[in-house]
């Protein structure tokens, strides 16, 4: 069963990819996407067997794969909990996504070549998820960065689309040379990289409390570090990796541009497959981690700055797509906080839930532009709440799910009321440095969250039509194929939360997770959790409802509030609009040297000194010599007579000469 579960996507994709063009594209979309579905379903199995029941962490060995000197790494596939939840949000997401994309993508001629990648998408994130060791990680780490490459720039002959595929590759190979460095340094210190040995090891490995720290074990960096200081090393090198994969501050500029690619894309990147890369990691992870405080502050600090950040950015964009992309941008940064105060169940629930509601906001986003032709641009929208009634209610559940929107203290609420309400109230609840900054900024981020999705969809579909009389008139709603997914990730969005908020972050959370994560912290933040203060759990019950009435007020209300507001604070207007000048920034110190390096080491060193005394030089000499030869030969009897008669006359005075002497 697990092998099919983590198979049939790469069987799909080497169908589809190979044999596209013999068995037609509706053959490539019905093979595909019937191997998803087996494999979404068997995933569910696994769930109640692994997860829900009382089934231990199996491992299936597939191969050998490396054995060379202290290095031995067995490919093998490891079933637990975590992996468990990982595979019904992949592939759940990723076979909804299937079959959505047949109708989404019908007049695309490329069909056959968009499946193969998206089914190969799938197989690597499963690969990924299923690691029993970290190089295997690495190859499913690197499989979504080849495949996401693949699908952001799908339309090739888009200059933007190249643009953002590169920009997303490039981006995430700054975090992918620290994961590296980390799996380097786990091996240097463990002499392993399998999950159960690095676990094993690292249980007694650091100095007991009040020991002395000891000796250098790794050098970093030209750092003599002792065992603690090297670990907090590593953990930090392993969060550049997950920091790059799920779109954290400062490497997170590579998100919004992969809109470029068709939307299923945008809901299987966001949702369930390449931005869940990090938090797995770090969840994975957690028992080493663990012995590092310092470097759990971190990751929380960066978590509640990404999500306030992107926050505040997605305030005032416009494009339909690029707003839910900076509301996953910031939903990842709850998640990260999570980890970061070891609340590790609450980020891996959110995770779960959020795959629902984010997949289903961005296919509801794909059935806004479906029926606007291919509009994104909110401000040509307005007034399609009665074109698209279906599309709009599905909204609605997403935007509720997003926004937090249940009743405190009940169990009356969407999946992401009771996941984003943990982790707020976690924590306040954490004593870490940095939890109590954290809390604070998760509650200004809920504000913003709940402010520009109600944006979005009064912008969208209420008001009056800002769209051409042509555009409304041909304004349909989708076909079946693509209403079906919504309806599903619909009921997702609205009880996932209710039904598995006990198992994830609960009190079944110790029998639930059985080891596959740390729950040493996560059983004393779980403790505190449940005796916050009444105003901790009502603030983001309250700033939903802030968020709501402004952007009601702003954009049903008085429309032309915004414009004014954004008249009088041109500055920030400005500098949200252009996402706190990050491109603009990266561009002046990393882009612009880069390309001026590039183009004087060519045409200086390649063209003028390599080429210019190497290869070109010599040929240059060559036909100078033969150019000159050439103009001896001139064809004429007399030229030659007189030639001979040089050489007869320096033939005679040097055999006089050499008389001579």
């Amino acid at each position: 069963m697990y092998q099919a579960i983590v198979f049939l996507p790469l069987l799909g994709a080497l169908i589809a990819g190979f044999g596209g063009r013999a068995i037609g594209a509706k053959a490539s979309e019905y093979v595909t996407t019937s191997f998803l579905i087996v494999a979404a379903l068997l995933s569910w199995v696994a769930f109640f067997t692994i997860a829900m029941g009382h089934g231990e962490m199996v491992r299936i060995p597939i191969m050998r794969w490396i054995d060379s000197g202290a290095m031995s790494v067995e490919w093998s596939l490891r079933i637990d909990t975590l992996t468990a939840v990982m595979l019904v949000v992949v592939n759940t997401v990723s076979c909804l996504v299937h079959v959505y994309s047949i109708g989404y993508m019908h007049n695309d001629p490329h069909r056959p070549r968009f499946f193969a990648y998206l089914s190969f998408f799938t197989f690597a994130m499963l690969m990924l998820v299923t690691s029993d060791n970290l190089l295997q990680m690495f190859f499913g780490w690197e499989g979504v960065g080849v495949a996401s490459y693949l699908l952001i720039g799908f339309w090739y002959k888009k200059p933007s689309a190249n643009a953002a595929a590169m920009k997303a590759f490039i981006v995430n190979r700054v975090g992918d040379f620290g994961f590296l460095l980390g799996i380097f340094g786990l091996f240097v210190l463990f002499g392993s990289a399998s999950f159960d040995t690095i676990f094993a090891s690292a249980a007694d490995y650091l100095p007991a409390e009040g020991a002395e720290a000891g000796d250098a074990v790794i050098t970093l960096f030209g750092m003599q570090l002792d065992k603690a200081h090297a670990l907090t090393g590593i953990c930090l090198l392993l969060f550049m990796g997950a920091m790059g994969k799920s779109a954290q501050f400062l490497l997170h500029t590579w998100l919004p541009d992969a809109m470029e690619g068709p939307t299923p894309v945008s809901a299987l990147i966001h949702a369930a497959t390449m931005v869940t890369a990090g938090v797995f990691l770090v969840a994975r992870m957690s028992p080493i981690f663990e012995l590092s405080p310092d470097a759990l502050t971190f990751v929380t600090w960066i978590g509640a700055i990404t999500a306030f950040f992107a926050a505040t950015v997605g305030l005032v964009q416009n494009d339909i797509k690029r707003v839910i992309a900076y509301s996953t941008c910031s939903q990842l940064g709850y998640m990260f906080v999570a980890l970061g105060i070891g609340a590790y169940g609450g980020a891996i629930f959110h995770l779960f839930t959020h795959a629902f509601f984010k997949a289903l906001l961005f296919l509801g986003a794909g059935s806004v532009i479906h029926a606007v032709s291919d509009e994104q641009d909110m401000r040509r929208m307005g007034g399609l709440r009665k074109k698209i009634p279906t599309t709009y209610w599905m909204m609605i559940i997403g935007t509720i799910a997003l926004t937090g929107v249940g009743i405190p203290g009940t169990l009356i609420g969407t999946a992401g009321f009771f996941s984003k309400d943990i982790i707020i109230e976690s924590a306040y609840a954490a004593h870490g440095s940095a939890a109590g900054i954290a809390f604070g900024l998760l509650v200004i981020a809920a504000l913003f969250t709940s402010f520009y999705s109600w944006r979005l969809i009064f912008m969208t579909f209420h008001g009056k039509p800002r769209a051409s009389a042509d555009v409304m008139h041909h304004a349909h709603e989708s076909p079946m194929v693509m209403l079906v997914p919504l309806f599903i990730l619909a009921a997702g969005a609205l009880f996932a939360g209710v039904v598995f908020k006990e198992f994830f972050f609960g009190h079944e959370y110790a029998e639930f997770w059985k080891g596959a994560l740390f729950t040493g912290a996560g059983n004393e933040i779980l403790e505190e959790f449940h005796h916050v203060p009444l105003w901790v759990k009502l603030s983001p019950f309250v700033a939903m409802l802030l968020g709501l009435v402004t952007a009601w007020y702003f954009y049903i209300r008085s429309p032309e509030t915004p414009k004014r507001l954004a008249e009088d604070h041109r500055v920030l207007y400005q500098f949200l609009l252009n996402k706190w000048y990050f491109d603009e920034l990266y561009d002046f110190i990393f882009v612009r040297p880069a390309k001026w390096l590039s183009t004087f080491l060519w045409k200086q060193g390649d063209v003028r000194i390599i080429d210019g005394y190497g290869p070109n030089g010599v040929v240059a000499r060559a036909q100078d010599i033969t150019g000159w030869v050439v103009r001896l030969q001139t064809g004429y009897l007399y030229h030659y007579a007189f030639v001979m008669l040089i050489g007869i006359a320096a033939l005679v005075t040097w055999m006089m000469l050499g008389s001579a002497f």
